[in-house]
C-alpha cells in the first residue's frame, strides 16, 4: 500500500514558465552554471545553484549561498514569477522528445514508504552529494527538484490522466533544447480520490532517477521529525516531491564507455583474449547494439560488435546477467584492468544522447577503446529492486530529464 498524495503546488506564472524550468541542478558545473543563469536571469538555476549570485571566491557550500537560495525564491514568489495553487492537487508531466512522449504524474511520495522500502531503490548514495541537497531543502523549506519515480502500469491511473489530458493544459511549450513540456492540472475531487485509490492498491514503487535528492528529501523529514517530537504524520515534510511514470511510458537509453588505454596489450592480444568470451566480429559501420547480450566496440579507427558467449549469463542473478556487469566482469576488469569502476580514473561514461559519433570522438581522442551498449530495460531495473541488489554505476541513463522549478512542493 503506497501513500501518494495531492498537494498545493507552488509553480511559475504561465508568462514565465519557459523561462523559469530550468535542467537539473546536478547537469552543470559551477562555471556552466554561471553562464546558464547569465543567458535567462530568471532560470530556476539560480535557486537551485545560488552560487551563480557570488564571485568564485565563495565555497559553492558556504551557509550564505543557500540563504541566498531561499532570499531569491521569496523574491520570486512575491514578485509574482510563481503562483501559488491553494488547493491539493495532482499534476500530469509530459515530456516529448523527437516525437516520443512520456507522461507522468507529479505528486507527493511518502518517507515512510522510502523507509519501508516500498520505494525501491537500485543505487547506493554518497554522504557528500546528499548533504548539498538536505542543506538546501531544509534551508528552502521546500523540494524544488521532482524524483523521478517509476510504476507498472495501472488501468484506472491511465483512465484518470488520459481524460484529463483532453482538457487545455497549463503549460505547452517548447524549451532551448528542443523538449516540449506540457502540464496539465487534476483538481476534480473524485479524479484525486481514484488516483490516490489506486497507488493505495500499488506495492512497489521504484526511484528511476534520482537517488541522491530522493535521500536528502527522507533525512530532511527525519530531521523535522525530531525538531516536532509531537508530529502525526500528516505534515508536508512527511512527503517528498515526485513525478511518477508508468513503466511503459519510459525509455532507457544507453550508457556507455570508453577507456583510457588497452591496459599494455597490442591490438591483437587484447582482440585474441576478448575471443574466448565474445565472438568479435569487424563492421563496416557504426554499431549501436540491437540485442541484449550485443556490444560495439571501436577501437583504432575501427567498429566490432561484440556477442557474448551464453555461458557468460548462466547462473547469474539479476545485477550479474545485466549487459553493463558482463561487460564488466569479462572484459573491463580482467582484461583492461578496470578494478572499479566508480573510482578507476581511465574509465569514463557517456551518455547514450550523445551518440555514437562522441565514442569515436574519445577513442582517436583523449581515450584508447569505447564500447556501445544495449540499454538496460526498465524490467532489468524492477528486478534489480525487487531482489534488493544494487545497479553497477552507470546502467541507465533517462532522457528527457525532468526540470525544476515547475513544482515545488512546500514542507
Amino acid at each position: 500500500m503506497s501513500s501518494i498524495r495531492p498537494f498545493n503546488c507552488i509553480r511559475p506564472d504561465v508568462k514565465y514558465v519557459k523561462q523559469v524550468a530550468a535542467l537539473p541542478y546536478d547537469v552543470y558545473n559551477r562555471q556552466e552554471a554561471k553562464v546558464e543563469v547569465e543567458r535567462e536571469p530568471l532560470s530556476f538555476l539560480k535557486i537551485d545553484r545560488a552560487e551563480t549570485s557570488f564571485d568564485d571566491s565563495v565555497d559553492t557550500y558556504a551557509p550564505e549561498v543557500y540563504q541566498k537560495a531561499k532570499e531569491l525564491l521569496e523574491q520570486d514568489i512575491e514578485a509574482g514569477i510563481y503562483v501559488e495553487d491553494n488547493d491539493n492537487a495532482y499534476y500530469i508531466y509530459q515530456l516529448v522528445m523527437d516525437g516520443r512522449s512520456q507522461t507522468g504524474l507529479v505528486a507527493c511520495a511518502s518517507v515512510d514508504d522510502y523507509i519501508n522500502n516500498r520505494i525501491k531503490k537500485h543505487e547506493n548514495t554518497r554522504e557528500d552529494k546528499e548533504i548539498d541537497r538536505i542543506t538546501h531543502v531544509d534551508t528552502l523549506s521546500a523540494q524544488t527538484g521532482p524524483i523521478f519515480l517509476a510504476y507498472r502500469s495501472d488501468e484506472t491511473i491511465n483512465e484518470v490522466v488520459a481524460r484529463n489530458m483532453e482538457k487545455d493544459p497549463l503549460y505547452d511549450f517548447v524549451a532551448v533544447d528542443g523538449i516540449t513540456h506540457r502540464v496539465w492540472k487534476i483538481d476534480d475531487s473524485t479524479d484525486v480520490e481514484k488516483i490516490k485509490k489506486a497507488f493505495e492498491n500499488i506495492d512497489k514503487i521504484y526511484i528511476a532517477d534520482g537517488h541522491h535528492r530522493a535521500a536528502s528529501a527522507v533525512k530532511v523529514g527525519l530531521k523535522r521529525r525530531e525538531e516536532n517530537p509531537g508530529y502525526t504524520g500528516d505534515e508536508e515534510f512527511n512527503y517528498f516531491l515526485s513525478v511518477l511514470f508508468p513503466h511503459d511510458e519510459l525509455m532507457i537509453m544507453d550508457y556507455n564507455r570508453t577507456v583510457k588505454d588497452l591496459n599494455g596489450l597490442t591490438l591483437d592480444e587484447f582482440l585474441d583474449k576478448v575471443g574466448e568470451k565474445f565472438s568479435v566480429e569487424k563492421s563496416d559501420s557504426q554499431v549501436s547494439p540491437q540485442e541484449k547480450g550485443t556490444f560495439g566496440m571501436y577501437v583504432e579507427g575501427q567498429w566490432y560488435l561484440l556477442r557474448a558467449k551464453d555461458e557468460l549469463f548462466a547462473g547469474k542473478d539479476a545485477v550479474g546477467s545485466l549487459d553493463v556487469s558482463v561487460l564488466q566482469d569479462n572484459l573491463l576488469g580482467p582484461i583492461l584492468g578496470i578494478g572499479d569502476p566508480r573510482t578507476d580514473s581511465r574509465i569514463d561514461f557517456i551518455g547514450g544522447i550523445r551518440g555514437l559519433s562522441e565514442l569515436e570522438k574519445r577513442a582517436d581522442g583523449d581515450m584508447k577503446i569505447s564500447f556501445s551498449m544495449y540499454p538496460t530495460s526498465i524490467t532489468e531495473l524492477f528486478d534489480v529492486a525487487d531482489n534488493e541488489l544494487l545497479m553497477p554505476p552507470k546502467s541507465t541513463w533517462f532522457e528527457p530529464k525532468l526540470r525544476s522549478g515547475l513544482f515545488i512542493h512546500r514542507i
